[in-house]
C-alpha cells in the first residue's frame, strides 16, 4: 500500500513549463533543496546574490521550513522528481498551488491545500513558510527581471 501511495504523489500530471512563473521557480527550488547539500548551498547564495546577504538567508530559510514541516509533519513523504526532469509530480503541483496561493494573500484556499499535506495542527505553519518563500520569489524576479517574471534557477550542479 505504501508504495502505491508513494507512486501517486509522484504521478506526472503536467509539465513544469505549463506552469506559472512563480510556480516553476518554486517547483525548482524545492527539487534543488531536496537534491543534496551541495545544491542546498548552491540555493543559499542564489538567494544571498539576488537579495542580499539577510533577505536571502530569510529566502533560505523559508524554503528549509517549508521542506522540514513537510518531512516532519506530512501525512506522508513528499514525493518529487529530479531537478532536471520536465514533468510535474503531483505532490509538486499540490506545493506549487500552496506557494502561489499564500503569497497571492488567498488565506483559505492556502490553509485548506496545506491541510492535504501536513497535520490540522501545522498546516498554518506551512502556509506561512509557503507565503515568506514565494515573496521571496517575487522579490527575486523583480530584481532580475523588471517585467516581474520569474526565471527557474539555472542548472546547480
Amino acid at each position: 500500500m505504501s508504495i502505491h501511495t508513494e507512486i501517486r504523489g509522484a504521478a506526472p500530471v503536467g509539465h513544469v513549463a505549463e506552469l506559472g512563473p512563480l510556480e516553476a521557480a518554486a517547483v525548482c527550488y524545492l527539487r534543488l533543496w531536496c537534491d543534496s547539500p551541495g545544491a542546498q548551498e548552491q540555493v543559499r547564495r542564489d538567494f544571498a546574490g539576488t537579495l542580499g546577504p539577510v533577505a536571502g538567508h530569510q529566502a533560505a530559510g523559508a524554503l528549509e521550513d517549508l521542506c522540514g514541516l513537510c518531512a516532519r509533519h506530512g501525512r506522508r513523504a513528499l514525493m518529487r522528481h529530479q531537478p532536471s526532469c520536465t514533468c510535474l509530480g503531483s505532490d509538486e503541483a499540490c506545493l506549487a498551488n500552496l506557494i502561489a496561493l499564500a503569497t497571492e494573500g488567498e488565506r483559505e484556499d492556502a490553509l485548506l491545500i496545506a491541510t492535504l499535506i501536513v497535520r490540522a495542527d501545522v498546516a498554518a505553519h506551512l502556509m506561512a513558510a509557503a507565503q515568506t518563500f514565494g515573496l521571496a520569489i517575487k522579490r527575486m524576479a523583480l530584481r532580475l527581471d523588471h517585467r516581474g517574471t520569474v526565471r527557474p534557477p539555472r542548472n546547480l550542479h
